[in-house]
């Protein structure tokens, strides 16, 4: 059967409106393969729920037998809830028969990062220090989804601790890409952009305290978002560095991270982060006109030693901006964002834990918290100083322009071995060569869109941002530049069949 594209298979679905109405828990004729079905948009997906045309537990099911056919080579869940997934899978089902919608969200099967907390499901932050920790609450933005209609279908690997940008080390063994079985995946938030990326859910939830959504989503080809720092609750979620810590939707358009964000936004007042932003439509934001915006392009230091492919790509697509917006792209500067020292909360919550179980750490994780113990409290002051008069001025860089655009990642994904060699030897990284981190320190909305693909057919990333609170006008510019485009159709060559490359801890490389 030739492969339909997820455009073709949504508008093939129209046909069944004239079925008739279905029963509660009645079995539903698939209009098309389960493969095609996973593919689907987080939107799509919820629109054909809503209309009673595909039900919640056929969605739940073509998501859990990819999980058990591709997850064995991905490594992108730590655990699968697939018992309570169907279940809860029904109950939503049932729901819509009878024309009760939850939310936006309603009957869609989404993953959880595993620093998310979950109640009665365990949350590891992939270390064997939490391999037994079974929260008794939801995290907040756990419950946000849920409220909406969300299907939970499990926890998903990461970097330990979110504590580093390759998703290599973990207890539960590295995440592997996609794309490329050799390669990492980016992180901290590898398996959710690994598990999004090979349609293993609709969409997940990722954590970025310096690149840990955008990284894995330009790695694995995704869109990942992180918003205005507060605008989504972190409360619940294991820290790395909370005055850094944003929680994103990772999808596969820019109008599924607008559905989803939707659903996440919103003032917390138990979350200390939390900032209260007047509610906004999102979603609707996303559909607005991009003429006329001011785009901005910060050449320094972004833009500094690219890799050729990398080049390539976002020299094309700001080509295509400028088409979409009618106007040229403006050079600007944004400020340095070098906070100083702020791991000293890391390790502030980690000193409990540390203290009592520190061989239970993964190597690299153990120096980095070995590095942080002795920090220096004025040290850290002055560092968190030095944050908050960044994020009060920052707003001041985009009096010329609306939106900047940059590379998302300066290189592309070294191979999981290269990446377990470094961090075991604590090869120390080229901080030059870093772009995400920045827009942590300045607390600002950044997206990260699929751009193109290196001549080895590994994804490329740009990265759109805008002041505070900007969400609706960097998911405006993504979904234009995403409608004018083909990237973020193309799918990973994954087959039953590949093979997982074996660890050989050989392999060297020295780009950054």
């Amino acid at each position: 059967m030739p492969t339909l594209t997820r455009r073709a298979f949504a508008a093939s679905l129209v046909t069944v409106a004239a079925a008739p109405r279905l029963v509660a828990r009645q079995a539903i004729v698939r209009p098309a393969a389960a493969t095609e079905l996973a593919w689907l948009s987080l939107a799509d997906a919820a629109a054909l729920v809503r209309s009673r045309k595909v039900s919640p537990v056929e969605l739940t099911a073509a998501c859990l037998d990819r999980i058990a056919t591709y997850d064995p080579k991905l490594n992108a869940f730590i655990t699968v809830t697939r018992e309570a997934a169907l279940a809860q899978a029904k109950v939503l089902e049932t729901e819509a028969v009878a024309g009760r919608f939850r939310g936006p969200l309603h009957g869609v099967p989404v993953a959880l990062k595993d620093n998310i907390d979950t109640a009665g499901v365990r949350t590891t932050a992939a270390s064997a220090v939490f391999d037994d920790r079974v929260p008794k609450e939801d995290a907040e933005v756990v419950r946000r989804l849920t409220a909406a209609g969300a299907v939970m279908l499990g926890k998903l690997n990461l970097h330990e601790f979110a504590n580093g940008g390759t998703s290599a080390t973990s207890y539960y063994g590295p995440v592997r890409n996609p794309w490329a079985l050799d390669r990492n995946p980016g992180g901290s938030s590898g398996g959710s952009a690994a598990a999004v990326a090979a349609a293993l859910c609709y969409g997940a939830l990722g954590t970025d305290t310096g690149g840990s959504i955008r990284t894995p989503s330009s790695y694995c080809g995704i869109v990942g978002l992180k918003p205005t720092y507060g605008l989504v609750s972190i409360r619940g979620i294991v820290p790395l560095v909370l005055s850094l810590d944003h929680c994103g939707p990772m999808t596969r358009t820019v109008g599924d991270a607008a559905l989803m964000l939707q659903a996440l936004a919103g003032y917390d007042r138990l979350d200390i982060a939390s900032v209260e932003h007047a509610a906004e439509d999102y979603v609707s934001a996303a559909r607005q006109s991009v003429k006329g915006l001011r785009v901005g392009v910060a050449r320094v230091p972004f833009f500094d030693h690219l890799d050729t492919d990398v080049a390539r790509a976002v020299d094309a697509a700001l080509t295509t901006i400028a088409t979409l917006t009618g106007t040229s792209p403006r050079e600007v500067v944004l400020p340095s964002a070098a906070p100083g020292s702020l791991g000293a909360e890391m390790y502030a919550y980690h000193e409990p834990l540390f203290t009592r179980m520190a061989q239970r750490y993964q190597i690299p994780t153990r120096r980095n918290l070995n590095g942080d113990r002795d920090a220096r409290a004025a040290d850290y002051i002055r560092g968190h100083w030095t944050v908050e008069l960044i994020r009060r001025t920052i707003d001041d860089s985009f009096a010329d322009v609306d939106l900047v655009v940059l590379p998302t990642r300066r290189r592309t994904p070294r191979t999981v071995d290269a990446a377990l060699q470094r961090e075991e030897k604590d090869v120390p990284r080229n901080p030059e060569l870093e772009n995400t981190g920045h827009f942590n320190v300045y607390g600002i909305p950044a997206i990260s869109v699929p751009c193109g693909f290196t001549t080895a057919g590994l994804p490329v990333g740009l990265m759109i941002a805008g002041p505070r609170f900007s969400e609706g006008r960097v998911l405006a510019l993504a979904r234009a530049y995403e409608a004018a485009t083909d990237w973020h159709t193309r799918r990973p060559a994954l087959s039953p069949d590949t093979p997982v490359p074996p660890l050989k801890r050989t392999e060297s490389d020295d780009r950054d």
